[in-house]
């Protein structure tokens, strides 16, 4: 029976410079992988933060909605709006 090993010992120069190029590329490509990994990590976060910020805003909003059964109009910027009366929007009349 005869053991296997990785490397046969009369590999020629050629081979073995070969071999180191293709461990050079593939070392590369990891560490162009891991960096691509690194940013796609930190945008989630960013992305995620913004997410969150949003839905902050958007409970504050809902939060500020008048009830259903409240007829009030709808002021969601906090600014005093005087209440219109349906009465003077209509065109004067004259007789």
């Amino acid at each position: 029976m005869s053991e296997q090993t990785p490397f046969s010992p009369d590999l020629t120069d050629t081979e073995i410079e070969s071999i180191s190029a293709s461990v050079k590329r593939l070392t590369d490509k990891v560490q162009a992988i891991a960096e691509a990994v690194k940013n796609l990590t930190q945008n989630r976060v960013q992305l995620e933060g913004k997410i969150e910020g949003a839905q902050k805003r958007i409970q504050h909003i809902l939060s500020r909605l008048p009830e259903q059964s409240d007829g009030r109009q709808l002021n969601l910027l906090g600014e005093t709006i005087p209440p219109t009366n349906v009465e003077d929007d209509s065109e004067p009349t004259t007789h």
